[in-house]
């Protein structure tokens, strides 16, 4: 209103009408990708709650029964030996994962061409398809594989690398890490970059070893990006599915059994839709949490550190 004082009745008007047009121009260019958005996520959202709340088999009538879907959930043997495998898959494959990978771009940070044949090396496995890397490691560490095909050359047992319990977990989040960690690496070393070659140079006239650096420095000033890569790789892992189908397929005895493999593998397939969705939903809210939580974790840190 300040800016219209001063002006005639017809410079008024003429204000109005630009800031009108400039306004349906900007909802116009909105609109797109607000109806994109509303029909590609809000409304099968909408529909994925809506049939959580009923008893369907994907062909008949959905009956509504409320919230007996998402009490089931916590009765459920397989529910909770499929969370503690996820559980164990996420929180180790994403501290291997992203700690691998600082080391690694740490590394790797200076520009050269050796290491820019090394950070190729380590995103390579990343932009093949998970599904593929599992049936390639089965092949390699199955019970005819080509490991315990040399091995029994030399006379010695197969090892038990897909077919025992402990050593399917360990064998599932050793190539789950081979295979991400890649990613991490990339995203490090990008952030690598930005910190300013002044700092470092400051630090290290003060007698701060490589070591100091790095730890109280460098590593700081890419914190938020840490906290990108940690939220990427936990909510990733979670929802890990196509590796464990072509590396174990769940088994042996369900022991690498992930969540998601048990909506798709399972619940899908044995015609529980309203149930599958009522666990798709669930696994979606406990991934924003997890997300939400370590986002607002690595503030309150960085909050702390500044004093604010």
């Amino acid at each position: 209103m300040v800016e219209l004082a001063g002006l005639t009745d017809t410079q008024r008007r003429v204000r109005r009408r630009a800031r009108l047009r400039e306004s349906a121009l900007s909802f116009g260019m909105m609109g797109p990708a607000v109806l994109l958005y509303t029909v590609m996520t809000v409304v099968p959202v909408g529909v994925a709650v809506y049939l959580s709340l009923t008893d369907w088999d994907g062909f008949s009538t959905a009956a509504f029964i409320g919230l007996d879907n998402y009490k089931h959930l916590f009765d459920d043997p397989s529910s909770s030996d499929a969370w503690y495998v996820t559980g164990l898959i996420s929180v180790v494959g994403t501290v291997l994962m992203v700690g691998l990978g600082l080391v690694y771009a740490l590394a790797l940070k200076a520009r050269s061409r050796s290491n820019s044949f090394f950070r190729a090396v380590a995103y390579f496995p990343h932009v093949i398809s998970a599904l593929i890397l599992g049936y390639l490691w089965a092949a390699i560490l199955g019970t005819n594989g080509a490991i315990n095909n040399t091995l029994a050359k030399f006379g010695i047992e197969p090892v038990g690398f897909l077919f025992d319990e402990n050593f399917a977990v360990i064998s599932l989040i050793g190539v789950i890490v081979w295979a991400g960690f890649g990613f991490n690496v990339v995203l490090f070393v990008a952030a690598l970059q930005t910190v300013p070659a002044e700092l470092l140079e400051a630090a290290a006239i003060d007698g701060a070893g490589k070591r100091q650096i790095n730890t109280r420095v460098v590593i700081p000033m890419i914190a938020p990006v840490v906290t990108v890569a940690t939220v990427l790789n936990l909510v990733g892992l979670i929802r890990a599915y196509d590796i464990v189908v072509s590396l174990t397929g769940g088994g042996p005895a369900g022991s690498t059994q992930t969540f998601t493999y048990l909506i798709l593998a399972r619940s899908f397939e044995g015609t529980k839709v309203g149930y599958a969705t009522a666990q798709a939903v669930f696994l979606m809210v406990v991934s924003a949490v997890l997300a939400l939580f370590v986002t607002a974790l690595r503030n309150r840190q960085d909050q702390a550190a500044t004093g604010r």
